[in-house]
């Protein structure tokens, strides 16, 4: 079931890379700034809640002073949770929004969110690298232990993905799913520690709080991008384990459905 789906994703791997080009050309066609956009959005929020969490409430971390640990804590929050939320949100709505195409052209719809992974992953490329230039020139690059952001990585966008594809075909048969899966990444993004650290909630809220997937990715990007170490995998093995079932799930979802979702949208 799956290989069937990754051999149709590579026989149209010219059509996933021709789109990828086209969306990110189109998105800064007519803009005097172009592709920097996608630089200076991300930069603006993060300055915001620099501004407001570390000047204003003078958050401070565990074991770390210095006036830049914070925004580096905060940029690996963002960065991470952006690329999350971006796929889920595009996945999300990615069939009804390319309704006109699913009719008119063969191809597997399995293609689409694949494109939509790939334009998320680029616009992170961008504004991450620019990050890890940055600690290079403050002199915070973490070292070696830079070389487990890879893995990590792989897990966050298998459970995006799998969730995407889930929350995107069940909007193309339910429409209010779009309208609540918004709602829940807000909530979803103040309960996983980005802005705070998690060593401020109460002890009760401790183990409840580390049912969140997203506790464990955005943990394991600061350990390594805050105090250059090397994450707790044992944290990681759950959210491995659920991205693979979500992923599981979404395949096999699509394969019942792919033919009632062009009656459909």
């Amino acid at each position: 079931m799956v290989n069937a789906q990754m051999k149709a994703i590579w026989s149209y791997r010219g059509f996933i890379w021709g789109s990828v080009q086209r969306e990110f050309q189109s998105r800064y066609r007519n803009s005097l700034l172009g592709s920097v956009w996608a630089v200076l959005t991300p930069l603006a929020t993060i300055l915001i809640y620099t501004l407001i969490f570390s000047r204003l409430m003078q958050v401070r971390l565990p074991g770390m002073n210095d006036t830049l640990a914070y925004s580096i804590y905060l940029c690996a929050g963002i960065l991470t949770w952006g690329l999350f939320a971006e796929i889920i949100g595009r996945c999300q709505t990615v069939f009804l929004e390319n309704a006109n195409m699913i009719k008119k052209l063969t191809f597997p719809r399995i293609c689409l969110p694949v494109i939509v992974v790939l334009n998320a992953g680029v616009n992170f490329l961008i504004i991450f690298g620019l990050f890890l230039c940055f600690l290079v020139l403050v002199g915070r690059f973490p070292g070696w232990v830079i070389l487990a952001l890879p893995p990590i990585l792989i897990v966050q966008i298998a459970l995006a993905i799998g969730l995407g594809i889930v929350l995107g075909i069940m909007n193309v048969f339910f429409r209010d799913v779009g309208q609540f899966v918004g709602i829940v990444l807000q909530f979803w993004f103040w309960f996983t520690p980005i802005v705070y650290p998690a060593s401020v909630l109460p002890e009760y809220v401790q183990p409840w709080f580390r049912l969140n997937p997203m506790v464990s990715v955005v943990a394991a990007y600061q350990s390594i991008l805050l105090y250059g170490q090397w994450p707790q995998w044992s944290t990681l093995i759950p959210v491995l384990i659920t991205a693979i079932v979500v992923c599981l799930l979404a395949v096999g979802l699509y394969r019942r459905r792919a033919g009632e979702m062009v009656d459909e949208i």
